[in-house]
């Protein structure tokens, strides 16, 4: 299986933050770590599940291990970089299991607003396969 080789996120922080003007803003969009056991749940993969608990590393879609972000460790990190956390939001909380190949439902405006609620309200944004933080450089 391939692996990503981005152990560590600090030395990609520190460049993200470097190119950041004081009171700049970051979009960071990354693997849910507090979540990862979801998907294979949700799926009935129970090995996988399991493992899940105990790792920042999974294997994605495309069959490549790489490593996800847990939420207090990631704000912590963008802190040491002068990168304050002024928001974030869930990203696909109901739409994870769905295949990628899946086509468009029917029913796709009613999906979106139910998926943007939760990507916004607690708990839900708390198990979404993906996080995206709102960062402000300090001045």
């Amino acid at each position: 299986m391939p692996e990503a080789h981005l152990p560590d996120p600090d030395r990609v922080l520190r460049a993200i933050a470097g190119l950041t003007a004081s009171g700049g803003l970051i979009s960071l969009l990354v693997r849910n770590g507090d979540a990862l056991a979801m998907r294979p749940g949700l799926l009935g993969d129970w090995e996988a599940c399991a493992e899940a608990f105990g790792s920042p590393r999974y294997t994605n879609r495309i069959g490549v291990s790489a490593r996800a972000d847990r939420l207090a460790d990631l704000t912590a990190r963008l802190a040491n970089h002068g990168l304050e956390v002024t928001a974030w939001y869930g990203v696909r909380v109901f739409t994870d299991t769905a295949p990628g190949d899946a086509e468009l439902p029917p029913d796709l405006d009613d999906l979106l607003a139910c998926e943007e609620r939760a990507g916004r309200t607690d708990p839900y944004r708390q198990v979404a396969a993906l996080l995206h933080l709102l960062a402000r450089r300090s001045g």
